[in-house]
Formats: structure tokens, C-alpha cells, sequence
């Protein structure tokens, strides 16, 4: 990463700034510096508020124009994005190359390394004080948080960046040496030793957290399943251990490690079952309130790509995916369509559908679900050799969050790979997985156009300003295609 001094103001930015946000009360910490705080004189106050503003800095721009589901939705044909005043969403993000000196293909880098500055900074607080002032069940359930927020916003780089690699080795003086961006399969085995060292630090944590979640958490606010005065576990209080699992999951679906994602969801919130909720799961939550951010995909520039309307299917009563009449409808007045110059070939990009998922400005945005965990399981069983059974679990998402016909059984590896991302496209519909998804299961060119001169970009570069502090770096002469 970038050489960056985190002064006070730096983290502040981080946390503190938005530390009041995501439904949360917390003391501000600007004065003293946050850095001070922490470093030099840690208290159970600071690290608590540290902890909240983590999960607010790895909520971020999730949401946000420029953000994480908007620009991912427009490389992966989800969505287009018909701001007048930026012809980029266009020009660069599908008819041309990202730009590692741009805000689109310069991005989610800098944010997620700022988090995870913060994230280093809170843990060596955590070693510093007093047991007296923070009992160790409290510290671990601290460090099992942290290291799964670590792990999150690596994901992020990496999900995003790909094989042009990230940087794991974050915890450095911010006036040394920079760590080595180092290559994808060295990322995804530092995300999941994060994510597995976890493990027993939220295990040995105690029955609460010290610190405060958002609404978005709610039943996933304890560091493992909630129990009540017997020892039961308290249905619908799974604990943040399963979410950990959960995130375990699909990072071993993203490196192809199947066994592993059969393990890990044997230890999430998963429930394949006949009353299952689909919806259950771990969100992004978002306010009016003062300090707070709103959803920002409540955005009248945002249309929903025509291919997602041609390529819903109907069951045999002719109604189309329920999926997608939940999701999409056409705007009420014609005249809202939305549009914006393809190309010098004169191609007009247009849409006359737009998304109800976010209707309000502090409608919640999934980070997991139930119905992401039953597609990963369909998935792991059929590239584990369980073909059957990954075709009964695929038809459960259909028919019971689509509504449509059971699909037929197959064996046959390219039949059954149409099958999940049909099911994955409209089940996680604008939700930041569907670029990742083509990529990954190598579709890419299935990925509709628009215009023959445009391009299908899969990754991002290293942004500008990474590759000005490394000169000579090999990474950042790789490219988006």
C-alpha cells in the first residue's frame, strides 16, 4: 500500500469522523487523536469505539455512487449508471480500459488499507492494557472481530484486484518500508488464516461484546450463538463465530476449495430447510441520522442493464422469475428512461427499469445471506461429486425464492455452472456478486457487450498513487483485461 502518515486526523477519518453513524452512539474521538488514544494510552473506551468505527470503515462507500455494488453491478452487466455529469461510467467502466490514475479504476484500495491501519493500531492496544480493565475474554472476542474485519476488507482488494495481487503485510511503521504486493493465491491464504484465527478468539470471548454493532448485526452481536439461562441456544441469535463461518465460506468458494466450503457452512447460520429464510443473514446498515451516511443505491441515475429483463425465465403458469418482479420494475413515466452515448459508433445505451431492492435511504444492504449460503452449499456438493444433492439444494433457492420449475438433474460440469449463475444472478441481484461470479467461474465472455468496441474488464490496476510510491513495481504495469 501507498505510504500514507495516519496522523490523528487520518484515523480519525477512518472512525472517529463516522463513529457516530450505522445507528450507533459512541464518544467522539477526535480530540485527543484517536492514534493517541490507542497507542499511547489505551482505554476500553477507545478500543470500543475503534471497534464500531472498523465495521463503519469497512461499510464505507459499499453503497455509494462510485461505491463497491454500483461500479462491480456495471462491470458485471447488472446495471448501468446514467450520471450525465460523468461520462466514465460509460467511457472507462464499460467502453474502455480502467484508469489507475481514476477514481473508478483507481479504486478500493486506499479505504480498505485505512481500515486495515486502524484495525493493527486497535489490536497492539488490545495487548497493552490492563486485564483488570479489559478482562481476556474480552480482549479475545475483540481480536476474533478485528481479525474478521481484517479479513473483509482483503477481500475487498483482493475480490476486486484479482491477479494483480494486494499487499497482506499491513502491519508496518507508516515510516518504513512497504509491504510487497504479493500475488492472489498468497491473499486468499492470508484472508482465511485471518478468518481461521478467529476462530477460537471469539470461542474463548465471552457471551457479549464490549463495544456496539449495528441493527444490520442484529442476532449476530454475540461473539458465538446466543444461549439463555439453561445453556440452549436462542433460535435466530446465531452469534458473529457463525458469520465468520459464513464469510469462510465463500472466500473457500472463491479459491475453489469445496471441501472447505462444506466445513465452513457446517459452522454458519446456514438453513436449507423446508421454512428456511432466505433473507436471514448479516446486513450494512444505513441512516438519516445525524453523522450517518444514507444507502446511496437509492439513485435515480442507476437502471437496471436490459439483460437482466431478456434472461429472467418463467415457470409454466408464465410468470416470470419472482426474483425479478421483486426486484426491477419499469419507471412509472416513460419519459424517466434512462439513456447515454454507447460509443463513437453512435450506439445509444437505454433502460426504462430500475431496482426496488433499496426503496429507502436507510433500506440495509447484505454483506451475507442465508440464500447466498444454500447456493454455496449446491455448489460445493456438485464439485465435491455430490451431484444429486447439489441439484436438490440449487432447486430449493429456485423454486422457493424464484418461484419457477424445478431444473432438470444434471451431471454435466458446463450445465450445472449455467444453472448456479442463473440462480446466482438473480437471487444476489445487485448485491456486488455477479463480476466476481463470471470471473471466477471463468464466463467472462458470456457477459453481454453493448457495443462491439467495449470492453470486458475483470480486474482493477494498482491505482496510480501505489505505483508512484513503488517505482519499478512489476504489478503495476497489469492491466484490467
Amino acid at each position: 500500500m501507498q505510504k500514507l502518515r495516519l496522523t490523528s486526523f487520518a484515523l480519525a477519518g477512518v472512525g472517529a469522523l463516522l463513529l457516530g453513524a450505522c445507528d450507533l452512539d459512541v464518544p467522539d474521538l477526535n480530540n485527543p487523536g484517536l492514534d493517541e488514544l490507542l497507542q499511547n494510552n489505551p482505554t476500553p473506551d477507545a478500543i470500543n469505539a475503534a471497534c464500531t468505527g472498523l465495521l463503519i470503515g469497512n461499510r464505507r462507500n459499499h453503497s455509494a455512487e462510485f461505491g463497491y455494488i454500483d461500479i462491480l453491478g456495471i462491470l458485471g452487466r447488472e446495471n448501468y449508471n446514467f450520471d450525465t455529469a460523468d461520462p466514465r461510467f460509460v467511457g472507462e467502466l464499460l467502453g474502455g480500459n480502467l484508469n489507475k490514475g481514476s477514481p473508478f479504476g483507481g479504486g478500493f484500495w486506499a479505504a480498505p488499507y485505512a481500515n486495515l491501519r486502524l484495525a493493527n493500531v486497535t489490536l497492539h492496544a488490545v495487548d497493552k492494557i490492563n486485564v483488570e480493565l479489559l478482562p481476556t475474554e474480552n480482549k479475545q472476542a475483540i481480536r476474533g472481530y478485528i481479525h474478521t474485519i481484517m479479513a473483509l476488507d482483503l477481500l475487498e482488494v483482493i475480490a476486486t484486484h484479482d491477479t494483480n495481487g494486494a499487499v497482506i503485510d499491513t502491519d508496518r511503521d507508516v515510516n518504513g518500508p512497504l509491504g510487497a504486493i504479493v500475488d492472489k493465491a498468497a491473499t486468499y491464504t492470508e484472508i482465511k488464516r485471518l478468518l481461521d484465527a478467529a476462530v477460537p478468539e471469539l470461542t474463548a470471548g465471552g457471551k457479549t461484546f464490549t463495544f456496539l454493532l449495528s441493527s444490520g448485526f442484529t442476532g449476530f452481536d454475540t461473539p458465538t450463538a446466543a444461549t439463555d439461562a439453561t445453556g440452549m441456544k436462542i433460535p435466530g441469535r446465531p452469534g458473529f463465530l457463525s458469520f465468520n463461518r459464513a464469510i469462510k465460506a465463500r472466500v473457500s468458494a472463491y479459491t475453489g476449495n469445496y471441501a472447505d466450503v462444506l466445513t465452513a457452512l457446517g459452522d454458519s447460520f446456514i438453513d436449507d430447510g423446508p421454512t428456511a429464510d432466505f433473507d436471514f443473514g448479516v446486513y450494512y446498515a444505513y441512516s438519516a441520522k445525524t453523522n450517518d451516511v444514507t444507502n446511496g443505491l437509492l439513485n435515480p441515475n442507476i437502471f437496471v442493464h436490459p439483460s437482466i429483463e431478456t434472461g429472467a425465465a418463467k415457470n409454466t403458469a408464465g410468470k416470470v422469475d419472482d426474483r425479478f418482479a421483486r426486484k426491477v420494475a419499469a419507471v412509472e413515466d416513460p419519459d424517466d428512461a434512462g439513456s447515454a452515448p454507447g460509443s463513437s459508433m453512435g450506439v445509444t445505451l437505454m433502460s426504462s427499469l430500475q431496482f426496488t431492492l433499496y426503496p429507502d435511504p436507510d433500506s440495509r444492504v447484505p454483506l451475507i445471506r442465508n440464500e447466498e449460503l444454500i447456493l454455496l452449499e449446491a455448489e460445493a456438493l456438485f464439485f465435491t461429486g455430490q451431484t444429486v444433492l447439489a441439484n436438490t439444494k440449487l432447486n430449493i433457492v429456485r423454486q422457493g425464492s424464484g418461484k419457477l420449475d424445478p431444473a432438470p438433474v444434471t451431471v454435466d460440469p458446463a450445465v450445472f455452472t449455467s444453472q448456479l449463475l442463473y440462480e446466482r444472478q438473480y437471487s444476489l441481484l445487485f448485491e456486488g456478486h455477479r463480476w466476481i461470479d463470471m470471473r471466477r467461474l471463468n464466463r467472462v465472455t458470456d457477459m453481454p457487450l453493448d457495443d462491439p468496441a467495449f470492453k470486458r474488464n475483470v480486474r482493477f490496476p494498482i491505482p496510480l498513487a501505489e505505483c508512484n510510491a513503488r517505482p519499478s513495481e512489476p504489478a503495476c504495469s497489469l492491466g484490467s483485461t
